[in-house]
């Protein structure tokens, strides 16, 4: 058994998170596009993914408020 970080506990979640992701990179202005994005910057994808980190890491502070 192959233990893959990009695996989700819970295959919902899958959908969710590709729509987040591309809000974000909307919001940052990255052309994100279904399918392959090989042509992205190395910068560009990880401030994307850097982006969400914030963002799910403000969501849960302010639930926990």
């Amino acid at each position: 058994m192959t233990n893959r970080s990009s695996n989700m506990e819970v295959p919902q979640a899958k959908e969710a998170m590709n729509r987040f992701k591309m809000e974000v990179a909307s919001e940052l202005g990255v052309n994100l596009k279904d399918g392959y994005n090989g042509d992205l910057t190395s910068r560009e994808a990880g401030s994307i993914g850097g982006e969400m980190v914030r963002q799910m890491i403000k969501r849960q502070e302010e639930s926990m408020k």
